[in-house]
């Protein structure tokens, strides 16, 4: 088959698949998986699938959110961490911040250590094993129920009780949300539904509100509702969105933050 040719047949693949691997490909072109990964990266600078540690992906699929961590996090790297750079420009040295679960979050956490003096809540399990303690003056950890796939807890945003027995509330300078979609009319939303009631509460939670939301997420829609657009100040992205997005993010009163080469 001429590349061009297997090229077209690996995004008709791709997309009536969802998610496959490179090794899966070889076998089914009967070429070396180097072969396959160029073709991949042709497609994925093309705009037509993402590409995935090891694969890609459709970018049309609604299931994809619901990888596990392990494999979002070779999902859209370069993105993640434009939009970690752009998200921990929003921060300074003494804040107060609440991060949820997800490989952006990941990646902001990694970009924290030049700051100092810190206070992060997060519902992010593996996010104390990336974060430079340097940076910190105290880090909570957020209780309840473990998703083990996404390694996030579920559960309310409190830390304890006071000795009146009342629950003891948090609240914070900057909320850093990562979504799964976002929709001129379904706004903000995720796949499963106790982890959009957390990412909703943490927006409330907070003085300023940043979603992080990747450019293969626009124009998408998930199962659960997180918050109309208007319930964010900040959208931090990779690229521009489409103009009708952009449009409603600015009829909500949302600043849209692009790295400058995307501008």
């Amino acid at each position: 088959m001429l590349p061009a040719g297997r090229k077209s047949e690996l995004e008709a693949i791709v997309a009536s698949s969802g998610h496959v691997t490179v090794t899966e490909l070889a076998s089914r072109f009967g070429v070396s998986v180097d072969t396959i990964r160029r073709d991949l990266d042709a497609l994925s600078a093309e705009g037509k699938v993402v590409r995935t540690r090891g694969g890609a992906m459709s970018k049309s699929t609604t299931a994809w959110p619901e990888l596990t961590v392990n494999v979002r996090q070779g999902v859209q790297n370069a993105a993640k961490e434009e939009i970690a750079s752009l998200a921990v420009g929003l921060i300074s040295d003494s804040s107060s911040i609440i991060i949820n679960a997800g490989s952006t979050g990941l990646a902001v956490a990694r970009g924290l250590s030049a700051l100092r003096d810190l206070t992060i809540a997060t519902n992010n399990v593996l996010l104390p094993s990336v974060i430079d303690p340097a940076c910190l003056r105290e880090l909570y950890l957020l209780g309840g129920r473990v998703r083990i796939g996404s390694q996030a807890t579920i559960g309310a945003l409190t830390l304890g009780l006071s000795p009146s027995g009342t629950p003891i509330s948090i609240a914070a300078d900057i909320a850093l949300i990562s979504v799964g979609a976002i929709s001129v009319d379904r706004g903000f939303s995720t796949g499963d539904p106790g982890e959009a009631q957390m990412m909703a509460s943490m927006m409330e939670r907070a003085d300023k509100v940043a979603l992080m939301v990747d450019s293969s997420k626009f124009d998408k829609r998930l199962f659960a509702e997180v918050a109309p657009l208007s319930g964010a100040d900040y959208l931090i992205t990779d690229a521009a969105p489409p103009a009708a997005l952009t449009a409603a993010l600015e009829d909500a009163g949302v600043t849209v933050l692009v790295p400058t080469s995307a501008a």
